[in-house]
């Protein structure tokens, strides 16, 4: 039963860290690398993650910058920045994007935590989801006789603390976010 607890914990922490990607990004006013990389580009017939079609930086706090590597995507590359729906508008100079980050307005902001709100419920169901799927185990091992009634209890046990702690991080995960969203 220890490898289904190891693969229990590992599956609740891959909904922390995913939780973790969706956070970076959502915009806080400060310019962030990871405000772009998950954007898709239109790129040589499929879409392609921002930074593979070229080299995102942050010159300044409030600038990113995307060195596109090939001449032909520029276009494609300002486009998907301004269909993000993030509220940037870029500046091409050649083959340099210039990603001016404006100020967040306190409707923005408000906004903004919501959809963090969103994400930690959303990463909070799907821990308790790999909760279920583990209870459901143990019961039916129980039911199968292969493990005893106690260790039955005893695992459950365990997989709720897995569970508490993984739901912890998640509410500490979202006041931070929710407080660097508000920040002025």
């Amino acid at each position: 039963m220890t490898a289904d607890l190891e693969d229990i914990g590992r599956r609740m922490h891959g909904a922390v860290e995913a939780l973790r990607r969706e956070f970076s990004g959502l915009r806080t006013g400060r310019a962030s690398t990871g405000l772009l990389e998950n954007l898709n580009v239109d790129a040589y017939g499929s879409h392609m993650p921002m930074n593979q079609v070229g080299n995102i930086s942050v010159p300044e706090a409030r600038l990113l910058t995307v060195q596109v590597w090939d001449n032909g995507l520029v276009k494609a590359v300002e486009k998907a920045i301004m269909e993000s729906n993030l509220g940037l508008n870029p500046q091409t100079e050649g083959n340099l994007v210039r990603i001016p980050v404006p100020e967040l307005s306190e409707e923005r902001r408000v906004e903004l935590a919501k959809v963090a709100t969103r994400y930690a419920e959303q990463a909070r169901v799907a821990v308790r989801n790999v909760r279920r799927d583990g209870m459901e185990k143990l019961k039916k091992a129980e039911k199968d006789t292969e493990i005893s009634k106690d260790e039955h209890h005893d695992a459950g046990e365990e997989i709720q603390k897995l569970t508490d702690t993984n739901v912890a991080e998640i509410d500490e995960l979202v006041a931070a976010k929710e407080q660097e969203i508000m920040q002025i």
